[in-house]
């Protein structure tokens, strides 16, 4: 092999490496999550989320450590269950824990449009 072709091999190998470190560095999650909920199902735009708060707002790690960078996510019920007798009785409830940390939010950037009522959500 020509050192010519072996040095087009070697930088073709190095961009490929390159461009899927950039894929995986980038998985910031789904861009929607639907959370069902008896009062109709609540469609999540993640990925809007993501562009206007810190991913430490909404996750966090066992004992509600802060979140770092390319730290495991986990469903929220792991910890957010009624066998968790860890979680305070309030917070055993996913709902709850949503609740506590989304209404806040939304009524604090309302006039940018967050939805501040049940059926801006829950959609039947």
């Amino acid at each position: 092999m020509s050192s010519k072709k072996f040095f087009s091999m070697v930088i073709a190998v190095l961009f490929a490496l390159a461009i899927g470190g950039v894929a995986v560095a980038a998985d910031t999650g789904p861009a929607t999550i639907v959370l069902k909920a008896k009062k109709g199902n609540v469609t999540f735009e993640h990925h809007k989320h993501q562009e206007k708060i810190k991913c430490g707002e909404c996750h966090h790690g066992p004992g509600h450590s802060a979140y770092t960078e390319g730290m495991k996510i986990h469903e929220c019920q792991e910890c957010h269950n009624k066998n968790n007798a860890e979680m305070p009785k309030k917070l055993q409830k996913t709902m709850n824990a949503f609740h506590k940390n989304c209404k806040d939010c939304h009524k604090e950037h309302k006039a940018e449009g967050a939805p501040t009522k049940c059926n801006g959500c829950h959609k039947k």
